[in-house]
């Protein structure tokens, strides 16, 4: 009979197109076995009896903001929070931390801290700006899963957005080293404009904030990020798109032969502008969340399939941060790396995800994109990354769970359908019966052929 480290027992697994009653066996990180009863030995067992199992959620758009601000989140409250969770790996953009991820120094001094207290996997990306055109070549040495660009301010100074110029170099160099460049798609000209003559007249309050952010100024930027990466032969991938008319862009792009993908962020499909206006400073972000009619047929478009993959956008800010008269000076960046699972399970405007696509969203198709071997999905031979839980009667995650250095968020009083119990990366368990262990497993992944 079989030694295993740990046995995961009795659980309704989640694998391939399918779920079905399983044991899951591994032995030294990684799954060694599946079956309706495996037998053998393991030094620990977990009755899974009950509860969903999932392979880990990756999440590919977070900020954790350390080294430098780790006072907004940083990386040992930022893991903590993914895992409790369900996450078992993230892919943490080049900012918000100071100084960003733009040359092989700041690279790795962000890579020995998470290494040092995450309790997940990392991979990185690097920024791609006006200032580190001759560090690419470098970035993809170090194994950055790509290179980020804002098309519109970033909100930072260290972190410059993109012209047109930049992305015309930076998605050749991208295209050379055989990585995506990922883009925030909105024109600069457009929003700062629109900014600049709502505060000359005073118009500063949450409606005046979304005014200027037109959902023309995403889609003309999404346009044009993929006319730039078609004729760069670069794969693309549009973060955080706010509407089904920016996912319509991305559909008929891939199908003249462009390789983009995008994401959306449960926010957007569970918010509306008026919801900014009722909540306040936590729910400013950007692309701002948009009315109701664009909400629902972004949500049309998750259900139809035409989305790829669900990020939380986890972008924290100390309290000080998200309070003011004036919207437009307050920090915009939503916290929600620990709700993505929750939400994903929970649905949005009564349809409900069922788990085999809430696999593919959230682990799945990112590991796909982003080439991380042995990730996103429970099989013989992958990294032993599992989260289990229970559907539970809707409530809101109890305060004294949400592990945010800053707890509060749009997530507070939404009621959510399915409990993060257990959590573990490749075999350490993490999170278990919710709450966290004293484990800090996690490492750098890069991007497979650049191991």
């Amino acid at each position: 009979m079989t030694q295993f480290d740990l046995l995961v027992r009795g659980g309704e697994v989640v694998h391939g197109d399918s779920v079905s009653t399983a044991d899951i066996g591994i032995v030294d990180g990684a799954v060694a076995e599946i079956g309706p009863e495996v037998r053998g030995s393991a030094r620990r067992e977990i009755d899974a009896r009950g509860h969903l199992v999932l392979p880990g959620v990756i999440d590919p758009h977070v900020h954790f903001n350390e080294p430098g601000r780790s006072g907004w989140e940083g990386w040992a409250t930022g893991s903590a929070a993914l895992a409790s969770g369900g996450g078992t790996t993230c892919l943490e953009m080049p900012l918000n931390a100071h100084p960003p991820t733009l040359d092989r120094a700041s690279f790795a001094a962000k890579a020995e801290i998470a290494a040092a207290s995450s309790a997940i996997d990392f991979g990185l990306w690097g920024g791609l700006t006006p200032d580190n055109l001759d560090h690419l070549d470098d970035l993809a040495g170090c194994g950055v899963v790509g290179f980020k660009a804002f098309m519109s301010s970033s909100g930072t100074s260290d972190f410059r957005h993109a012209d047109d110029a930049t992305l015309y170099h930076g998605m050749r160099a991208a295209a050379r080293l055989g990585l995506p460049v990922a883009v925030h798609a909105e024109n600069n000209e457009i929003t700062a404009d629109l900014a600049a003559r709502a505060r000359a007249k005073g118009q500063v309050g949450a409606r005046d904030y979304l005014a200027s952010r037109p959902l023309v100024a995403e889609n003309e930027a999404i346009g044009r990020a993929i006319a730039l990466a078609a004729d760069a032969g670069c794969a693309l991938h549009i973060v955080h798109v706010s509407s089904g008319e920016g996912v319509r862009l991305v559909m008929a792009a891939r199908a003249a032969g462009v390789d983009v993908t995008c994401e959306t962020c449960p926010h957007y499909l569970f918010f509306t502008g008026d919801d900014v206006e009722r909540i306040g400073p936590l729910a400013k972000c950007a692309p701002p969340l948009r009315d109701a009619p664009v909400r629902d047929a972004l949500r049309a478009a998750v259900i139809r399939g035409d989305v790829d993959f669900l990020a939380s956008d986890h972008s924290p800010a100390p309290p000080s941060m998200k309070t003011g008269d004036d919207f437009f000076a307050i920090w915009g960046g939503i916290s929600g790396c620990q709700h993505l699972l929750a939400a994903a399970m929970t649905g949005f405007g009564g349809h409900a995800l069922d788990p085999v696509t809430v696999a593919r969203l959230l682990s799945g198709n990112v590991a796909a994109r982003f080439r991380l071997r042995g990730k996103g999905a429970i099989v013989v031979g992958n990294d032993a990354d599992l989260t289990w839980g229970r559907i539970v009667n809707p409530a809101p995650l109890a305060a004294d769970r949400v592990r945010y250095r800053h707890p509060a968020s749009i997530w507070d009083e939404v009621a959510f359908r399915y409990r993060t119990v257990g959590t573990a990366v490749r075999g350490t368990i993490v999170v278990e019966d919710g709450r966290l262990t004293d484990q800090r497993p996690g490492r750098l992944v890069r991007p497979f052929g650049l191991q």
